[in-house]
């Protein structure tokens, strides 16, 4: 069973951690962020993520360079041309007869890790990293710190419904999303005392109460991972700094609009790399960060 704390992060305040949140396509956006960042010499001594986080934060704990960052924008070009969710209506609908659970098989997804990802576990790792999922037997979120990484970044991408749960030891894990979406708590936890955090711009996004059926699941879920965001930020030690990243999105649909479970469409991934490289970089030229992380 993989540990609940790694031993290679320091208890003592100190460093710089990279915090990813989940978010499915619009997890693009976090490649442009994290090549703003490591342009400006801001690099990572602890990288947490969580979902789409996950595979964002292991490619580059396996290399935080720029080189790395390009190795993940190819990842997200290879989506972007076949897709891990590819598959006719008709096939899609076979797994979940077959299944009764989900839509889509996991071997794309872990075809993808294994061809992308350099290393194997997390002790090959040369930036500390970890990710979240959800527990289904102890109904509760679960760090994995060693073992297979991506039988882990699997685990906290397990998409209730999309993809089937993972199981590891024993245990089966859902998408990490549902307990810990953006784990700025975690990163603080770990003693970091100045945090970047990466999103993929839903928290910019305005909540209304649901006027629609789809709305009220939408709604229910954007609520549930805003709060424990929230909570995170308003227990935040006074010694720590945090810099929210902007997205650069710029007309986003509500929290409730369908556009936001079109999970298949990766037309955008590009521009939308692009619009958080330009609103990440204006934003750490504007606040000094730049400065202050390669200081």
């Amino acid at each position: 069973m993989p540990t609940m704390a790694s031993t290679r992060v320091p208890a003592e305040r100190g460093g710089t951690a990279f915090v990813l949140g989940g978010g499915g396509v619009l997890g693009a956006a976090e490649v442009g962020m994290l090549r703003a960042l490591l342009e400006r010499e801001i690099s990572p001594d602890l990288i947490v993520g969580t979902s789409v986080g996950a595979i964002n934060g292991a490619l580059v704990a396996a290399d935080p360079t720029l080189n790395g960052v390009q190795r993940l924008r190819g990842l997200w070009e290879e989506l972007t041309s076949q897709g891990i969710f590819a598959g006719s209506v008709l096939a899609r609908v076979g797994t979940l007869v077959r299944t009764r659970t989900h839509l889509h098989p996991r071997e794309p997804l872990r075809d993808l890790l294994t061809e992308h990802l350099p290393v194997q576990t997390f002790a090959e790792l040369p930036v500390p990293f970890q990710c979240v999922a959800a527990s289904i037997e102890r109904a509760a979120e679960h760090w994995f710190t060693d073992g297979s990484l991506s039988e882990a970044v699997l685990a906290s991408c397990a998409v209730p419904g999309l993809l089937p749960p993972a199981e590891i030891d024993g245990e089966h894990y859902l998408d990490g999303g549902l307990v810990h979406s953006i784990p700025v708590g975690r990163a603080v936890a770990l003693g970091a005392d100045t945090i970047y955090v990466l999103h993929v711009g839903r928290i910019d996004r305005p909540l209304r109460p649901p006027a629609r059926p789809w709305e009220v699941a939408l709604v229910a879920f954007e609520i549930a991972r805003r709060h424990r965001f929230a909570a995170d930020l308003a227990a935040l030690p006074p010694d720590v700094t945090l810099h929210v990243l902007p997205s650069g999105e710029q007309s986003a649909p509500a929290a409730g609009d369908l556009r936001n479970v079109r999970y298949r469409d990766l037309s955008g991934v590009p521009d939308r790399i692009e619009r958080a490289y330009v609103a990440a970089a204006g934003y750490l030229d504007r606040s000094g960060a730049s400065e202050d992380g390669a200081a």
